[in-house]
């Protein structure tokens, strides 16, 4: 990775994390994906699909368009349910899990297309995601009120902290749909900090984001990695972002795993060279 990222807000850590050693087991496997297979009728958009993402690393998913990366990344989050083959996570199977279960044990997930609630605030968008609120449950607004007051200052204290990080609180009370695209990815970053995330699948972050926006994503991205120990899952086709964050990465075509070294081996491979630009690495130079 490049330089370092400019100094920023420190930022609250969720209630979950606090305290915990988050430097721990960095070598484990915090997701195996294996033997992943997904078919649409006679159509096999996923074929045998095996490969793990080590805890606390920046792993890359890439490969031509149609590879399956997109479908691999809906399964892992439960969107899509694998014909046969096991993922686990964190040590556990969580191959028949909903979606809900998977983003209450810290597995979270943004688009490629932003999911932002258009009609409420950006501030209102973070808020709305933190997990485990006193308000949510009825019972403690009618006889725990000053809980739910109390419960509700702190997700607010941690929203204007994201934003901070940032670097979004001059549009805090903009209506999330009107905000640009890029400030929009921004944001979907932003989301995953409200939550327990341990790992995050990142699905095309740099698409419709321009340079001076990408680079702040970037070192965002680097900085929670680092700091936070978040665990990134980063599909991309913009190959100067995955060079810069992304080791391991793996290569995807016709929905298995092609390679999975550094991005240096997984560039000038004749196969990845063949499957991106139908030549050999001989023919390419």
């Amino acid at each position: 990775m490049n330089a370092s990222p400019r100094a920023r807000t420190v930022l609250p850590l969720a209630p979950d994390r606090q305290g915990a050693g988050l430097h721990e087991h960095q070598n484990d496997d915090l997701l195996v994906c294996r033997d992943i297979v997904l078919e649409f009728g006679a159509f096999r958009a996923v074929n045998s699909c095996s490969f793990s993402v080590r805890r606390g690393s920046i792993t890359g998913l890439v490969g031509p368009n149609g590879a399956g990366k997109s479908t691999m990344i809906n399964l892992i989050a439960g969107a899509l349910h694998p014909s046969s083959g096991k993922i686990h996570y964190a040590g556990e199977d969580i191959t028949d899990l909903a979606p809900n279960e998977r983003f209450h044990r810290g597995l979270v997930r943004t688009f490629q297309i932003p999911h932002e609630f258009a009609h409420l605030s950006v501030l209102e968008n973070l808020m709305l995601v933190a997990p485990h609120q006193a308000g949510e449950q009825m019972w403690s607004n009618w006889f725990s009120p000053g809980r739910v007051r109390i419960d509700e200052d702190e997700i607010r204290r941690r929203a204007w902290a994201t934003l901070g990080f940032l670097e979004l609180t001059h549009i805090a009370h903009e209506r999330a749909g009107r905000i640009s695209g890029g400030q929009k990815k921004l944001l979907e970053l932003g989301r995953t900090m409200m939550t327990d995330a341990q790992l995050v699948l990142l699905d095309e972050p740099a698409a419709g984001v321009n340079r001076t926006l990408l680079r702040k994503l970037e070192s965002q991205i680097e900085y929670l990695n680092r700091e936070r120990n978040y665990t990134f899952l980063l599909i991309e086709h913009d190959m100067e972002m995955i060079e810069r964050l992304c080791d391991p990465v793996v290569c995807m075509t016709e929905g298995s795993v092609l390679i999975e070294a550094d991005f240096k081996t997984v560039r000038s491979d004749p196969h990845v060279l063949e499957a991106y630009l139908g030549e050999t690495k001989d023919a390419a130079q």
